[in-house]
């Protein structure tokens, strides 16, 4: 089935590049041809590598399967794609163009990433577009990368009802980066999470795993995405062993 997808964020630094890399592995093992399109890279200068440079770096090989990248604009300072194209003087991101790309590029591949720049809400042009309204415009639904930390719940829930109030279909909720010594403010907002997305968690991606070399990155990637997103991710058992974490993480607990 011919799919795009939108993966975005709760905010900067949650994970998106490093959820839409093992997705693009898992999908290029089982010989899926796939694009990634990335409407406004921030703060990259014209020779630096950007957030497709990182995906591409974390497949590896193609074992075969088609891999496309698309940048569609690029601003060397880190800011929104609305604010770095005024700062530079540069026209702005032009997201029905985007859209319009993205709708082409399901003729040659049969998964279509497109990941946004920060969160959900943020504007790429002086009329206040948003990757939000790309995702309208050419039907995908949105893979929302959530950070499991402190404000992490109330980021999570005001994204999912923005997403509820434009009719926004849900692809899944997945942790981007989750500490290896999570503490009890990850083990409290785990259960919370699946509260709020009304659906058990689509993956959990560990902390460091953009310093995976290629062939541990897809042996990561299959582990700790769902069933959906191509893995073996199993929310139930990862529940329950949240639930202990809490349990022992509790203040009083012997």
């Amino acid at each position: 089935m011919v799919t795009i997808v939108v993966v975005s964020g709760t905010g900067t630094g949650v994970g998106k590049t490093v959820v839409t890399a093992a997705m693009c592995a898992l999908a290029l093992d089982r010989g899926v041809n796939i694009a990634v399109v990335k409407p406004a890279q921030t703060g990259a200068g014209s020779d630096e590598p950007g957030d497709l440079a990182e995906v591409r770096r974390l497949c590896g090989e193609l074992r075969g399967a088609r891999l496309t990248l698309v940048e569609g604009a690029r601003f060397p300072h880190a800011l929104s794609p609305a604010a770095a194209a005024r700062v530079s003087k540069r026209p702005p991101v032009d997201l029905a163009a985007i859209a319009e790309q993205a709708t082409a590029l399901q003729e040659r591949h049969r998964l279509v990433l497109v990941e946004g720049a920060g969160g959900l809400l943020v504007r790429y042009d002086e009329d206040g577009a948003t990757i939000a309204d790309l995702a309208l415009s050419c039907g995908a639904d949105v893979l929302v990368v959530t950070d499991p930390g402190l404000g992490a719940l109330n980021a999570t829930a005001l994204t999912l009802e923005a997403m509820a109030h434009r009719g926004l279909e849900l692809a899944g909720l997945v942790i981007g980066s989750l500490p290896e010594d999570a503490g009890l403010v990850c083990a409290s907002n785990l259960a919370d999470f699946e509260m709020l997305s009304a659906r058990p968690l689509a993956g959990v991606m560990p902390a460091g795993a953009a310093a995976l070399d290629a062939f541990s990155f897809a042996m990561t990637a299959r582990e700790s995405l769902a069933p959906a997103l191509g893995g073996v991710f199993d929310a139930a058992v990862f529940r329950a062993k949240a639930a202990a974490a809490l349990a022992d993480a509790a203040p009083g607990a012997s």
